[in-house]
């Protein structure tokens, strides 16, 4: 049986039957646990790269609190909350946990919200807060301060007068436009 056989036969099928067998597909190629178990354990390893503390009181005093859904939970002895190792993460209350390294690589490679849910399996909306949830992530994430020589070079931009009624010694450029003249001119300012 070829390819062609194969893919003759499932364009026959109802829709139904399409849908289980893209079900089973996608559960059968999808990321499993043991692939997320290192990604996990990375996240880990960041967030307490300082030691083990509260996320809810800051504390020291955390204790390991055994295992839910394979994922370790922590108790802290000052405030009794409980946390696991995806608190204060984008993955932390997500049900398809196994969608999100799918959903990084799409954002990677620069595919629009709809795309991106389509391919992964998740409603535009949920995509569009999960966008969200890792923006807001990155921009929580310090970058530390750069020291030491900076260095920049200069660009040139064509002279703006908008809002301006007059425009002296020129027609106006609409919609933009470019130069008359080629090159670095009067008609541009350097920036």
């Amino acid at each position: 049986m070829t390819l062609t056989n194969i893919l003759a036969d499932i364009s026959s099928l109802n829709d139904k039957d399409k849908k289980s067998i893209l079900n089973y597909l996608t559960h059968h190629f999808s990321v499993s646990p043991s692939q997320q178990e290192p990604l996990i354990g990375e996240l880990r390893e960041r967030k307490f790269s300082r030691g083990f503390h509260c996320r809810h009181c800051g504390s020291t005093s955390v204790v390991r609190y055994g295992k839910r859904d394979g994922r370790q939970r922590y108790k802290c002895k000052d405030c009794h909350k409980l946390s696991n190792d995806l608190t204060n993460s984008p993955m932390y209350r997500s049900k398809k946990t196994d969608k999100w390294i799918p959903f990084i690589e799409c954002m990677l490679n620069g595919l629009s919200l709809r795309e991106t849910a389509f391919k992964i399996g998740i409603t535009h909306v949920t995509a569009f807060y999960w966008r969200h949830k890792v923006l807001s992530a990155l921009a929580k994430e310090s970058v530390g301060i750069f020291e030491g020589l900076v260095e920049v070079d200069e660009t040139y931009f064509l002279e703006s007068h908008k809002g301006r009624r007059i425009i002296p010694n020129r027609k106006p450029r609409k919609r933009g436009g470019s130069a008359t003249k080629r090159g670095i001119s009067n008609e541009q300012v350097c920036v």
